[in-house]
Parts: structure tokens; C-alpha cells; sequence
């Protein structure tokens, strides 16, 4: 029986307090002190001694003091008289004879002084029970306390038996009647679900594929970002093909051990084959299935490379796994190992990418479920301002908008709330009450955000600036937000719009102090990043050619050696340096031909510390679009909503980046 509130592990630290107190005895001040023979013998010339009581066995007598003598002794004890008895005691050799001794002192004594001495044999029972019984229990019941958590952290979930079964599986097995969650609660992954469905109509109908002649898939890799659903997906395909589902992390297989990983790997099949047709789920399995001669550190990892030839047998060896199939998800897919790609293992690839327009709104649908959300809340006007975001990222904002309603007391969750949240993911928390810039400061910061606003309102195919913001975020000291087209394919005059944006800011502090600042570090590397993309991947340079050294396979590795010549490198830098100084000509330029405008912009910032694109609108004109641009899903508004909250600008090579105001570190 289980004592409410009492864990197992308090019963024995409860046990180990009895028992020494047993051992020890309670420590108090008037337990018997030991004495030396000479003090033994005055006490008893001194007519002091009551009885003796002596221990043959364990040649120790035993002494108990008259009453009306104890008064005497007290110093002994602390200033107290002792209040129970034997009150001291001695150790003697084997040579003592007790008879003798105690036979001539009694005879010295007169006869209202002398003392009865009692002759006995200790049995020692308790002690030996105590000794040879008890503490051999004690230590025991600690061993198994201590290897009690070395066992679960050894053994997971799946090793019941402690550090003895460190080599079963870890894997976690929902039955078919407990995976509830189907497509319907997957928002979004249109193209993913398609696929998935296939192994569904595998898993339920096997005989109309059989009956054709055809083999069921071994596996299928989810491939995509973090946090785009990859493992929620997998379980969708359980819960709709409603067989068991083993779910087990890559680094569950890999240990300490020599051959647990192995080991692990053999039982998770085993128990699979038990429950086929099943699926099976390995999530982040690039810790486990590594490309094998190329682990981090250039050195062999034996036991994971044992873990990964483990697998690979078991996927598709000399016996078959009929009727399990193996899904894995990872956003690392370039550094697998090549065998374990190969058909017949992973027959498929589904590759789960970030949420588009549609999507999202079918996204933010789902994570509003449960949430006070205000009737006027647009949830299209949302999903347009989070490009880039994935499902996790908006089930992060939905939570962070929940909280920054609470904070202020509100009934219900408003559009107003959801942007708050979405301003603080993307650029960090406000700084607004600290004294954090000097007037000087303050209006550098401004005239660079303003430079990076006007530019790339004024380029024809730099993303639209929805939103400047003067408060300090984070670390940066004013952000400039942009709504970027959703484009999987960017030309070369994107990237130059681009560059000419992010070098605004450094232009625009130029042309206003006259020398730069040190507030466009990251505008520079993100411009530089760029600009080799350019001229190293996308063959967009004249001197270089169209050459690409981008290494999508991850076939190079860790190999130290460059794909080109230190000419040919030399080359590419010059093309780079080239490419930015003719960025900072026309961004420059383009600032000092709009200089009345540019300082317009300016000055609102500093007043109102926040704009938005209808008040760059009102300054500029609409923002200019190259020739022949359809906005996505038709029409869109050029300005926006003075409550409203922008997302971020396009990073290179397509990725979501952070923001375009950076911290000002003069």
C-alpha cells in the first residue's frame, strides 16, 4: 500500500533513518561515559559505587553510582545529574580477573560501602542481527534505489526491467484504438497529405495492390523545416489507417553501451513484426542514420554506424518486415546516410515545406479552437501578414496573443493582439519605457530606418515595407518590416532591389552624418551573403560564368579542399566587391535624388515613432511594382491599417528572415 503523498524513494531515505538511529542510539548528555581503571578503583575506595555489572565476554564492566553520590559526579555529564543508570564504563585486558579484584576491593571497604558485582555473558543477538542482517539489507535496498533511475534513463520508456533491459526497444507503442488524430486535425500540407494517403490506402486495403503484383512501400522520409508538422502528420497516418504506431526519437537508439543501440533497433522490429501491419516512427532520425565515415569531429562513431547497419538490415535484409513501414521525419536529408535513402528502404521522399497563404489561415483556424478571439477578428489578414511562419510559429503567436490579452485585462483576444504577438516573436519584446539611445542616437536610427523604407519602397522589386518602427526591440534599436511576396523562384533584379534596401541604412547615415556607423553590421553580412549567392550558386556573375559551387547532395562533407582554384577565388571576391560598391552607388544616388521625401520620412519616425506603408504612401506615392505585376490572390492593399504589424523581409535563397532594423552600436 502506497501512503498518500509518500513517494517510494522517501521510504527508504525513512528506512536509512530508523536503521542508524537503531545503530547509533540517541545522542544525549547523560549516557554512559567511559572511565579508566584508575578512576574505577577511586570510585570505589571513595564508597561511591552501587553495583557492578561485568561482562565476560567483552571484558567491559559497567558502573552504577549511589544516589546520594551522583551529585558529585555531574561535571562529568555537562553540569547535569545523570538520570538513568548504568551511569559509566570501563574496558579491561583478558588477564582482569573480575572475582579477584573486585573480592579484594569489596574486603577494603566497611560494610554499609560495599557493592555487589554481577557476573554475566552478553549473547549479542540484536547486535548480530543488526550487523549480519540488517545493514546487509540496508545496503542492498540502496543499490536497488540508485539503479532504479540508471535503469529508466537506460532502459526508456520501453526498459521496464531497469539496467538489465537496456537493450529493449524504447519505442513507445500507441494502440490502433488510441491514435485519435486524423487528416482532418492536420491544418494545411495539402501536397504532403496527398502522398501520405497512399500508405493509408496501403495499410487498409493491402490485397488491392498485392493482387497486381505490387510490393507495399518499406518507408517514406518526411523532409521539411522545424516545425511545419512532420510528426503530427505521421500520426495522422495511424490514426486513419488505425493500426499500432511506434514512435521512438533517433537518439534513443544511441548509448553509452557497446551494442544497446543494435540492440534496440532488433527488439523495436521484433515487437513491430508482433503488430504488423503497423507503422513505425523514428523522429530526427539523422542522429541515427548519419552518412557513415562522416560524423561531426571527422571521427568514426563505431557504435552508431553498428546502430545504422542495424537499421539497414532490418529495413530491407535477408528476412522481410511484411506489413510494417517505416516512417521517419528530418530537416537535415543532405547529410543521411546514401543507403539509407535507396529504394526498397525509404521508397519515398514527402517533403513537408512552409505553410503557404491558404494554408495558414487553415492553420490559425485550428490553434484558434478553445481561444476568446474577438467577432471582428480577421483570420485572412493574419495569415497574409506571417509569411514564412510555420505551424509551430503560429501556434506560438495564437499563445502569445492569448497572453497579451491577459496582461491587459481584456475580455476577449482582438487583431491588435495578434500583431502585438507577432511584433514581439519576430523583433523581441518592447524596450520602450529604458533610456536607451541619446538624442543623437536616436536620430541616426531614425534617418537609417528611413533609409532602408524609402528604398525599398522605391525599387520596383524589393519586397513592400509595411511597417517602420522607432521603439527598441530586443537587441536592435528600430526594425523596418516588409511583406515579401510568397515566390519559390527569384531573379537577379530581386536581388539587387534587394542588396540596394539593406544597404539603405548604412547610405542614409552617410548622407546625414557624413562617415558611417556601426549599426549595419547585419545589414552588411546578410547584403555580402548575397552577393556570393550571386556569383558562387546562381551564376549570376560575368566574369565567373554560369557556374554553381553549391553542394545540395552534402557529397563534399567535411572535406577542407575547395571545388575552384585561388584564382578563381580571387576572382569571385573581386565580383562580389564590384556588385556591392555599384549597390552602395545606386542606393546612394537614389537616396540623394528623393532627398526631400527621405527626410519627410525621417522626421515622421522621430515624431510618431511608429509608421506604416500609407503613411510612406502619402509621402511617395503608391510603392512602384515592375511592369506587369499581379499581386497574389488579385488586388492588394498598398497601405495598411494604422493598429497594424508587419511581418519580415525576404532572406536569400527564399528563407523567412529576421528583420531589416538592426541595433545601432555607434
Amino acid at each position: 500500500m502506497k501512503l498518500p503523498g509518500i513517494g517510494f524513494s522517501w521510504f527508504y531515505i525513512l528506512l536509512v533513518i530508523g536503521i542508524v538511529w537503531m545503530l547509533l542510539g540517541q545522542r544525549n548528555s547523560t549516557r554512559p561515559q567511559k572511565v579508566e581503571w584508575a578512576e574505577v578503583e577511586k570510585m570505589i575506595t571513595d564508597g561511591d559505587v552501587k553495583q557492578i555489572n561485568f561482562v565476560r565476554n567483552d571484558y567491559k564492566g559497567q558502573i552504577t553510582i549511589r544516589p546520594d553520590r551522583l551529585a558529585k559526579y555531574a561535571g562529568k555529564f555537562g553540569g547535569k545529574v545523570p538520570s538513568s543508570s548504568p551511569h559509566f564504563y570501563f574496558l579491561v585486558s583478558s588477564k582482569f580477573d573480575p572475582e579477584l579484584t573486585f573480592g579484594e576491593l569489596n574486603a577494603q571497604l566497611p560494610e554499609g560501602e560495599k557493592f555487589p558485582v554481577v557476573m554475566e555473558n552478553d549473547d549479542k543477538i540484536w547486535s548480530n542481527v543488526l550487523e549480519w542482517i540488517i545493514f546487509p539489507i540496508l545496503l542492498v535496498l540502496m543499490w536497488i534505489w540508485m539503479f532504479r533511475g540508471i535503469g529508466r534513463s537506460a532502459g526508456g520508456a520501453g526498459g521496464q526491467g531497469g539496467i538489465f533491459n537496456v537493450g529493449k526497444s524504447t519505442g513507445k507503442l500507441a494502440d490502433k484504438n488510441q491514435v485519435r488524430v486524423t487528416f482532418k486535425d492536420v491544418a494545411g500540407l495539402y501536397g504532403a497529405k496527398e502522398e501520405v494517403m497512399e500508405i493509408v490506402d496501403f495499410l487498409k486495403n493491402p490485397k488491392k495492390y498485392t493482387a497486381l503484383g505490387a510490393k507495399i512501400p518499406k518507408g517514406a522520409l518526411l523532409v521539411g523545416p522545424p516545425g511545419t508538422g512532420k510528426t503530427l502528420l505521421a500520426k495522422a497516418v495511424a490514426g486513419e489507417a488505425n493500426v499500432p504506431f511506434f514512435s521512438i526519437s533517433g537518439s534513443d537508439f544511441v548509448e553509452m553501451f557497446v551494442g544497446v543501440g543494435a540492440s534496440r533497433v532488433r527488439d523495436l522490429f521484433r515487437q513491430a513484426k508482433e503488430k504488423a501491419p503497423c507503422i513505425v516512427f523514428i523522429d530526427e532520425i539523422d542522429a541515427v542514420g548519419r552518412a557513415r565515415g562522416k560524423n561531426v569531429g571527422f571521427s568514426s562513431n563505431d557504435e552508431r554506424e553498428n546502430t545504422l547497419n542495424q537499421l539497414l538490415t532490418e529495413m530491407d535484409g535477408f528476412e522481410t518486415n511484411s506489413g510494417v513501414i517505416i516512417l521517419a521525419a528530418t530537416n537535415r536529408a543532405d547529410i543521411l546516410d546514401k543507403a539509407l535513402l535507396r529504394a526498397g528502404r525509404f521508397d519515398r521522399q514527402i517533403h513537408v515545406e512552409l505553410p503557404e497563404l491558404k494554408e495558414r489561415e487553415d492553420i490559425f483556424r485550428v490553434h484558434l479552437n478553445g481561444l476568446k478571439v474577438d467577432p471582428d477578428f480577421n483570420v485572412s489578414f493574419l495569415a497574409k501578414h506571417t509569411p514564412g511562419f510555420s505551424g509551430a510559429d503560429i501556434a506560438n503567436v495564437c499563445n502569445e496573443a492569448a497572453l497579451t490579452a491577459a496582461r491587459k485585462n481584456k475580455k476577449s483576444i482582438d487583431q491588435q493582439d495578434f500583431l502585438d504577438a507577432v511584433d514581439r516573436i519576430v523583433g523581441g519584446i518592447e524596450r520602450k519605457g529604458a533610456t536607451i539611445m541619446t538624442p543623437r542616437e536616436k536620430r541616426t536610427t531614425a534617418y537609417h530606418e528611413a533609409g532602408h523604407a524609402v528604398v525599398g519602397w522605391l525599387l520596383p522589386n524589393a519586397d513592400p515595407v509595411f511597417k517602420v518602427s522607432l521603439i527598441p526591440r530586443g537587441q536592435a534599436l528600430g526594425l523596418t518590416w516588409s511583406l515579401p511576396d510568397e515566390r519559390k523562384i527569384l531573379p537577379k533584379s530581386y536581388f539587387e532591389d534587394e542588396m540596394c534596401t539593406l544597404m539603405g541604412g548604412r547610405a542614409a547615415e552617410e548622407i546625414i552624418n557624413g562617415e558611417p556607423a556601426s549599426g549595419a553590421i547585419n545589414d552588411l553580412e546578410r547584403l555580402t551573403r548575397i552577393a556570393y549567392g550571386m556569383v558562387q550558386y546562381y551564376g549570376m556573375s560575368e566574369r565567373v560564368g554560369e557556374l554553381s559551387f553549391y553542394d545540395s547532395t552534402g557529397a563534399r562533407g567535411y572535406d577542407l579542399t575547395k571545388p575552384y582554384s585561388e584564382k578563381t577565388a580571387e576572382i569571385m571576391d573581386q565580383e562580389v566587391k564590384e556588385i556591392v560598391s555599384k549597390v552602395h552607388e545606386r542606393t546612394v544616388k537614389l537616396l540623394e535624388n528623393n532627398m526631400a521625401g527621405f527626410k519627410t520620412i525621417a522626421e515622421m519616425l522621430l515624431d510618431k515613432e511608429v509608421i506604416f506603408a500609407s503613411d510612406i504612401e502619402a509621402v511617395f506615392g503608391p510603392k512602384v511594382r515592375p511592369e506587369g505585376y499581379v499581386p497574389e490572390g488579385g488586388e492588394t492593399e498598398s497601405g495598411a491599417p494604422d493598429k497594424g504589424s508587419g511581418d519580415v523581409s525576404a532572406e536569400d535563397i527564399g528563407e523567412r528572415g529576421d528583420k531589416t532594423g538592426e541595433a545601432s552600436k555607434e
